[in-house]
């Protein structure tokens, strides 16, 4: 059984959650410069099993496609060349960098840190993560 990796894509940059190697729990690992993130994917998945990657997929409230759903696609269908053998999945992302901020500012942490648009995208990449795992 291989590790999960979920990715919360933007324009600038993406978070990024994996699982464990038994898909129990799952935890933020990094935010990546999208410009980066191809081949930072290609070389984690050459020193850690991944069974699956799920890519969010960015809506509206109504359902209907963001701005950012083209780019999401470009990058799941360069995944799916890149990485034949991985499962590449597309899932609902809905609120995820919404509930991301909301769980930051509860943590206590200070200001500053809840600020941080990293974390931010990591943590979202996470939630899309757990949800996936129906942890949420």
């Amino acid at each position: 059984m291989g590790r999960i990796l979920a990715i919360d894509y933007g324009l600038k940059r993406c978070g990024i959650a994996v699982t464990d190697p038994l898909q129990i729990i799952a935890y933020p690992m990094d935010t990546i410069d999208s410009n980066k993130l191809l081949k930072f994917i290609q070389e984690y998945c050459r020193y850690e099993e991944v069974e699956r990657i799920l890519l969010g997929h960015p809506k509206h409230r109504d359902g209907n496609d963001t701005y950012l759903v083209e780019f999401v696609e470009k990058f799941c269908k360069e995944l799916k060349d890149k990485l034949p053998n991985i499962e590449i999945e597309l899932v609902d992302e809905h609120k995820t960098s919404v509930q991301a901020s909301q769980l930051i500012l509860q943590s206590g942490i200070s200001k500053k840190k809840r600020q941080d648009k990293l974390l931010i995208d990591r943590v979202s990449a996470t939630l899309i993560l757990q949800k996936y795992l129906g942890h949420l």
